[in-house]
């Protein structure tokens, strides 16, 4: 990490009197960011916390909203890194060995906590469970939210547990299947906390540029201790993408996931149109019956929705199909590595 870091005057405080670290990765974030720490400031709490950021040498208004925010809370620090320095499971673990907090918890710059107890739902599993060793707290789709994006978003977590209840997953013998254990292991770190001592101790983040998460969902279940799903710690989110983008973010992900050791079947054409299909009938009928849209934005998404449908799955059959140790291919349909440049 480069020595390029602005520190909060409170700092340099004993770490001894903060119970959580609340870590922010930034780049390019300004869309979003200063909503999001007007979030975390009005957090209500009967602890202290601290906010951390890590900004990967953002060239927008990035810079200036974090250091305008810094002297509203008691505890913030501030650190800068380049891009080559950055990879999602290593700026991870950075702030796990920078944190103070015997927590830390973990916010994408478009997750804005939805109310003012966010923070202490997200740690209450581990408050009161020992085993936890991490927490993964609910995601709602933002209003405008690009359709297809919504459903996935509303039908991912619908599966883990009831809003007014928290749910514990662990390794055991009803996983008997390889969905099961996707899904007691499914882990996303846009909205979730960790127990600082298991980070630097048994489960480390892994040094991987993509699927950081789900790498640290199996481990967590794996070594023996026990996940949460806390509903009530709930942020508002949604990955904007433009369209022109989403086959190579797509692309990107599932060459994350298969690099963490996970096999995928290959996708056939006739099954892209059939949620092709899927999209212009069950998906117009999601964007016809959702209150949350303006008559504008459902004929505006009733047109685009699909054509992100076909984007979505013509990047998932690029990343199955692409051989992992073909750097130039993978070059060639990266966003990631597009951004990199």
């Amino acid at each position: 990490m480069t020595s390029n870091s602005l520190q909060a005057k409170s700092s340099s405080l004993a770490s001894g009197g903060i119970k959580a670290t609340v870590f922010i990765p930034t780049y390019y974030g300004e869309d979003n960011l200063e909503e999001l720490f007007q979030a975390v400031y009005d957090q209500e709490t009967d602890f202290e916390f601290e906010v951390l950021v890590i900004d990967t040498s953002s060239k927008d208004r990035t810079p200036e909203i974090i250091r305008e925010w810094m002297p509203r809370f008691r505890h913030f620090r501030y650190e800068t890194i380049t891009k080559p320095e950055f990879s999602h499971g290593r700026v991870r673990q950075q702030a796990a060995q920078l944190a103070q907090g015997e927590y830390v918890v973990y916010l994408t710059q478009d997750a804005t906590p939805a109310h003012n107890h966010w923070l202490y739902e997200i740690i209450q599993p581990m408050e009161r469970f020992p085993q936890v060793a991490g927490v993964m707290g609910k995601q709602d789709p933002r209003p405008n939210a690009l359709p297809l994006l919504k459903e996935e978003i509303i039908r991912t977590f619908r599966q883990f547990g009831p809003d007014f209840g928290t749910t514990l997953f662990y390794k055991d013998s009803f996983i008997d299947s390889q969905q099961i254990f996707d899904l007691v292991t499914f882990y996303s770190d846009v909205n979730s906390a960790a127990r600082r001592s298991v980070l630097l101790g048994d489960i480390p983040y892994r040094d991987v540029p993509y699927a950081e998460d789900q790498k640290l969902g199996e481990d967590i279940v794996n070594h023996g201790y026990v996940k949460a799903y806390a509903p009530r710690a709930n942020v508002w989110h949604t990955n904007e993408i433009k369209l022109r983008d989403y086959k190579k973010r797509m692309f990107d992900e599932i060459v994350g996931v298969r690099r963490i050791g996970k096999t995928m079947d290959p996708i056939s054409a006739p099954f892209v149109i059939k949620q092709l299909i899927r999209a212009l009938t069950l998906g117009s009928l999601f964007i016809l019956r959702d209150h949350q849209y303006s008559w504008k934005r459902k004929l505006y998404w009733l047109a685009l929705n699909p054509l992100f449908v076909l984007e979505k799955w013509k990047g998932v059959r690029a990343g199955i199909a692409v051989n992992l140790n073909d750097d130039a291919a993978i070059e060639r349909n990266s966003l990631e590595r597009q951004n990199v440049r």
